[in-house]
């Protein structure tokens, strides 16, 4: 009961400590593919954005640490023999500080290990593994909240279609993006707030 109470006082205090003011793309301030070095991507199939999907990336790396590499890393491990996919498998990409940081076009379809089919979906993915090993930080939580509701006017998307990479898979597949960052999915800590700062300011 200690546990639940304690949980819930944690939300409570996340949930009123995010800013309601909507910061623009451009305050957004996204460090662009060039400042981690990424290489071009191959040609790609377009899509038409309905949905936004969050996944982590599931190793662990230390959030006070730069991510820059890391990314670059996997672009080229992805792009290798072992996958051949065309880019860096998301859209977007989170530090453990709360940057945001330009991964592939939005208008690319993105990639994934497991059986959903991400054509439709922009990709946010949180730097580390969020399952049993790390915890999300506030300025994460922040700045999925802020990138959301950008996307959701850019795109003329519903809040409600802010889901977890495992709400499309088979049962058991895939932990992504964590329990510890799933959470704020599952009780609608991310959506509802996405609701309000567009409420507020759009």
């Amino acid at each position: 009961m200690l546990a639940k109470i304690f949980l819930f006082c944690t939300l409570l205090i996340l949930f009123s400590s995010c800013s309601s003011k909507l910061l623009t793309w451009n305050e957004l301030n996204i460090i662009p593919r060039t400042v981690w070095n990424a290489n071009p991507p191959r040609e790609y199939k377009i899509h038409t954005i309905e949905r936004i999907t969050i996944h982590h990336e599931g190793t662990f790396f230390h959030q006070d640490s730069s991510a820059l590499q890391h990314i670059k890393n996997i672009q080229t491990w992805g792009m290798g023999k072992d996958r051949n996919w065309i880019d860096v498998p998301y859209h977007f990409l989170i530090d453990g500080k709360g940057n945001i940081i330009e991964g592939r076009n939005p208008l690319t379809v993105g990639e994934t290990n497991t059986s959903y089919d991400p054509t439709g979906h922009v990709l946010i993915s949180v730097i580390g593994e969020y399952h049993k090993r790390q915890m999300p930080r506030d300025e994460q939580i922040n700045s999925i909240i802020q990138l959301a509701a950008n996307l959701c006017i850019r795109y003329n998307l519903n809040p409600d279609s802010i889901k977890g990479h495992r709400d499309y898979c088979k049962p058991g597949e895939t932990s992504c993006p964590g329990d510890n960052l799933y959470k704020y999915l599952q009780d609608r800590t991310i959506q509802e707030k996405v609701k309000t700062i567009l409420k507020n300011n759009y």
